[in-house]
């Protein structure tokens, strides 16, 4: 009997990606291409089987019942597929395998990973930069790295609160010296603000620093921490930072922070299974963690 035709190997990656995270957007995250990559993978796909695999719904997407059904088939083929891969292949050095915020990644634990890779440990680390969520249960992830002010982790992970930074507002000292009044609440709220994905941080950020009025706000979307703050520090306008990631820019001079506050809005967390939480690596790993990130 012929085998049938089978799909795209590429496009069953993206489809088991989308179906997982729920969005084409987280799908793109965790393999690292765009969004629109990953749509046009889904729609050669469902064009090559002939059956509506996903629908709309809300701002996401989810599957069809054929979808579902498919999914859970291909899902199970790619963990056969993980879990052979794991027994054929020669013993190498541990790897350490974490997902962090890209921010974190780009601007404060890069310029240290030595401090983990290098002797007595020796251990190969895929640092992966990303705003997707690693099914740990699964083993895609030994760790993640996370900014949030409170994580429900029940069932079979664990987070511990690494640090909690200042949040406050930065821009390059010439932006500042030619837009004094910026120097203020009401001058702020009237800058050229640099926002992440969206405007809820700097809002949030203008309530708990005691602005008496709701602000609507405008101004450039780098959907990055680390791009608003280069974006910044070359003069676009004023970002929103933390003192973990600006610290070596205001040391240097190249970042100024507008206006004193002492808001904290979030904390850096370190989730990992429980059952791994006292193994050794996990162990070395959240100690260089607080190390790194000392303030």
């Amino acid at each position: 009997m012929t085998r049938p035709r089978l799909p795209s190997l590429i496009a069953l990656r993206a489809f088991e990606a989308v179906g997982r995270k729920g969005s084409v957007r987280a799908a793109g995250d965790e393999l690292a291409v765009s969004h629109t990559v990953v749509s046009r993978h889904l729609q050669n796909l469902q064009r090559s089987l002939g059956v509506a695999l996903v629908r709309a719904e809300g701002r996401g997407l989810a599957l069809t019942e054929a979808g579902r059904q498919f999914h859970a088939e291909v899902t199970q083929a790619f963990d056969i597929i993980a879990r052979a891969t794991t027994q054929v292949r020669p013993l190498a050095r541990p790897t350490l395998n974490i997902w962090c915020i890209p921010g974190l990644a780009n601007r404060r634990l890069l310029a240290r990973l030595p401090e983990l890779t290098g002797p007595p440990r020796n251990w190969d680390i895929n640092l992966q930069p990303t705003l997707a969520h690693p099914d740990l249960l699964r083993g895609e992830a030994d760790a993640e790295i996370v900014y949030a002010d409170a994580i429900d982790v029940r069932g079979p992970l664990t987070a511990e609160a690494l640090v909690r930074p200042r949040v406050f507002p930065v821009a390059s000292p010439a932006y500042l010296a030619r837009f004094p009044a910026i120097a203020t609440l009401p001058g702020l709220a009237k800058a050229s603000l640099i926002h992440e994905e969206s405007t809820a941080q700097w809002e949030q950020w203008f309530e708990l620093a005691g602005h008496p009025e709701h602000v609507t706000l405008r101004g450039q979307r780098l959907w990055h921490a680390h791009l608003a703050i280069e974006a910044a520090r070359i003069g676009q306008g004023v970002a929103l930072a933390n003192e973990v990631l600006v610290a070596d820019d205001m040391r240097s001079g190249a970042l100024v922070e507008v206006l004193p506050s002492s808001v904290r809005m979030g904390a850096y967390q370190l989730i990992a299974l429980k059952e791994r939480w006292d193994e050794p690596a996990i162990i070395a790993l959240r100690g260089w963690l607080k190390k790194v990130l000392a303030l």
